[in-house]
């Protein structure tokens, strides 16, 4: 009989599956206007989480500025990540226009607070560590 091969503390397993899957995302603000507050950003990471959450992933780390966020996310392979960004993007999106509505409209006027484009980079083991202090060393909102 084999040892039994114990994983690295951030492998997991499923039934028939080991992975460990990162992925670096950036969301920018539609325009590139700075409509993102202090207390927006903190509200945005927490909804986020909850997006993350419910699709079996983990938001690892967190931290944007007035215009973008940069959000580092272990998930599992049977995430389809397209469906990931745009739940992530459409959920904050509605609740922060929702709770902000008047900054908000202020900043941005047709309805939508995200840009339709986004970043998404693979990530893992020292880069991964790199992208972690890169996100942290990001500047918050004045």
């Amino acid at each position: 009989m084999s040892p039994r091969w114990t994983p690295n503390p951030g492998v997991r397993t499923g039934r028939h599956v080991v992975h460990n899957l990162h992925i670096h995302l950036v969301f920018i603000t539609k325009y590139r206007r700075n409509a993102i507050t202090v207390a927006m950003l903190a509200r945005t990471e927490e909804i986020m989480r909850e997006v993350c959450a419910d699709f079996e992933a983990e938001l690892m780390q967190f931290n944007g500025a007035q215009d973008l966020v940069h959000l580092l996310v272990r998930y599992p392979p049977t995430v389809q990540l397209s469906k990931l960004v745009n739940s992530l993007k459409g959920v904050s999106s509605r609740r922060l226009r929702q709770e902000y509505d008047s900054h908000v409209r202020h900043h941005l006027w047709d309805g939508h607070f995200w840009s339709g484009s986004y970043f998404a980079g693979s990530c893992d083991g020292p880069p991964r560590t790199l992208v972690k202090q890169y996100i942290e060393n990001q500047q918050h909102p004045a």
